[in-house]
């Protein structure tokens, strides 16, 4: 048996019976009608061989054709650009590409298997089979709800040409996306014996797939939460654990000046008729002029569940304070019916929104109240660590810490169980911290860097090799002008030593000479100075032979 699995772009541009009519909907029986998009001619020339071989060869070879919808579910394939684009949240707005109206045929990818699993198994008569859902969904109406479930709620059309021009998609995406047309695919629906994933399509299972989508990636949030007494240092590994992990920063008193900037800007904008309703249900604060703990506890909430938070992650730093507050923010909503056994004593917390991490950070009061001195006045100003202010927190943390029901008793009684980690060295990277913190954490969990931070990290790294070359070459000259000159010093030394030697040698052979000497000028030169002088009287024709007979006999006389 032979499947081929093509698709449902050879329907292209098929065309109606009544150009006038209602929107058509063809069927495996208009098969002889179908007419392909130009780029996928050669889809439809192994459609027309591999049917023509059911036909010559029906004896010995069984061939069928599955002409497949576009494909979504896992990782989405031809949709994956706006499942992308809503999970980054990184525009106000998702792009559907042109007019948005067409009707896009699809069908999950498992029950395109299903029915590829059903031709196997049944065998039917007919060689061509339709693999589409039941749904009629437009790119709109797909594009929208996952901008809806997924994304910033938010679309707008952008013209072919601009999609052209992003790049966002490759031109054969491009020419799948703007398929309009609608199939029934009577042979699925009548004679197959399919177990159906998503029967009614994308729009109607959009939560299912998103979540496919997200566990296929790996496109899991990283949810942690930082505490610890004042100034050992949650700011600033915070900041570094949401750059490594592209997450976000939940620090509540920015949360509160973020809200409270939101709402006085929707109030300016407000007609005067509901201003004073708009103040009364949107204020913050209460007579005393201190934040309610509630709306606190409630904005934060609302930060925690926002679709950023849900898809990439968050650290929640500082807060909260209490077992209570804990129980308010992330047990706030009990269901009255819970999937957990009965005999679980977990107790109930809202998985979406509580940090699967919790690090709990501590030091001695002596190294705080040491790095608090230390800190720069507007410093100290700034991240509220004032003498005046920081005692009184750490007292409060301490006290806190001492309470019957802790706040990391409320973790360790849901199985989230804080890790704790001494800050004993005043780092100001928080180097061994993070380090800790990432072991335990694991690798970040989503698209990693965009093309432009890529550019500019090539381009980073392009910067330091340069610098480090530069650097190598000026060593290299330092270290080459170095060994010359210890070369030159080297030499001299050793031509020193060379004199040196030599004139001790000199002495020595000198010394070694004064015996030899006296004895020649005893005993030999009287003699000799007698021969030459004879010699020079007689001016013999051999005066060596003369000079040798002379002291020979001169000898024997004296002897």
């Amino acid at each position: 048996m032979f499947i081929l699995i093509s698709t449902v772009m050879t329907w292209a541009r098929t065309k109606p019976e009544e150009a006038d009519g209602p929107e058509p909907v063809f069927s495996e029986e208009d098969v002889t009608r179908r007419r392909p998009h130009p780029s996928f001619r050669k889809h439809k020339d192994l459609e027309k061989l591999v049917l023509k071989l059911a036909k010559e060869k029906k004896s010995k070879l069984t061939c069928y054709v599955v002409a497949a919808g576009l494909q979504y579910g896992m990782e989405e394939d031809v949709f994956h650009y706006f499942f992308k684009v809503s999970w980054l949240m990184q525009l106000p707005k998702v792009p559907i590409f042109g007019n948005g109206t067409n009707y896009i045929p699809t069908i999950h990818v498992y029950d395109l298997g299903g029915v590829v699993q059903n031709v196997l198994q049944l065998r039917p008569k007919t060689n061509y089979i339709l693999a589409v859902d039941h749904s009629r969904n437009t790119l709109g109406d797909i594009v929208k709800t996952i901008s809806d479930v997924l994304g910033p709620e938010e679309v707008h059309k952008m013209s072919l040409q601009d999609v052209v021009t992003m790049k966002a998609v490759t031109t054969q995406q491009l020419d799948c996306l703007s398929i309009d047309l609608c199939l029934d695919a009577v042979m699925v629906n009548d004679l197959l014996n399919l177990s159906w994933t998503c029967p009614s399509g994308m729009v109607e299972n959009m939560e299912n797939i998103v979540q496919e989508y997200k566990d296929c990636r790996q496109l899991l949030p990283v949810k942690l939460c930082l505490l610890g007494p004042p100034a050992v240092g949650k700011s600033t590994v915070a900041e570094k654990l949401c750059q490594y992990y592209r997450i976000h920063h939940v620090h509540v008193h920015s949360l509160l000046e973020e809200t409270d900037t939101q709402r006085q800007e929707k109030r300016t904008g407000a007609d005067p008729e509901h201003e004073a309703s708009a103040a009364g249900n949107m204020s913050l604060e209460t007579t005393e002029g201190q934040l309610d703990e509630q709306q606190i506890c409630e904005i934060l909430q609302e930060k925690l569940e926002s679709k950023v938070c849900r898809n990439h992650g968050f650290v929640l730093e500082g807060f909260p304070h209490t077992y209570d507050q804990a129980k308010r923010i992330f047990s706030a909503e009990e269901p009255e019916t819970q999937d957990s056994e009965p005999m679980s004593r977990t107790p109930w917390y809202n998985k979406i929104i509580t940090p699967e991490h919790v690090f709990a950070l501590d030091a001695s009061d002596d190294f705080l109240t040491r790095r608090v001195q230390a800190l720069p006045e507007s410093v100290a100003e700034k991240t509220h660590l004032t003498q005046d202010r920081f005692l009184p927190r750490l007292q409060t943390f301490r006290r806190l810490n001492r309470a019957e029901d802790t706040l990391l008793d409320f973790f360790h009684q849901r199985e989230i169980h804080p890790q704790h980690i001494d800050v004993s060295t005043d780092d100001p990277e928080c180097t061994h911290v993070l380090k800790k913190i990432k072991e335990i954490v694991g690798v970040p969990k989503n698209y990693g860097a965009s093309p432009e931070e890529q550019e500019e990290e090539e381009q980073r790294r392009a910067e330091e090799r340069r610098q480090s070359l530069a650097a190598e070459a000026v060593q290299r000259k330092h270290s080459r002008a170095a060994a010359l000159v210890e070369l030159a010093a080297q030499h001299e030394d050793w031509h020193r030593n060379l004199l040196e030697v030599r004139r001790q040698q000199g002495e020595l052979l000198g010394a070694q000479a004064l015996p030899l000497r006296n004895y020649l000028m005893k005993h030999v030169m009287p003699s000799l100075t007698q021969a030459m002088s004879e010699c020079c009287r007689v001016k013999p024709h051999d005066p060596v032979d003369f000079l040798a007979e002379h002291l020979l006999h001169n000898n024997e006389d004296q002897h």
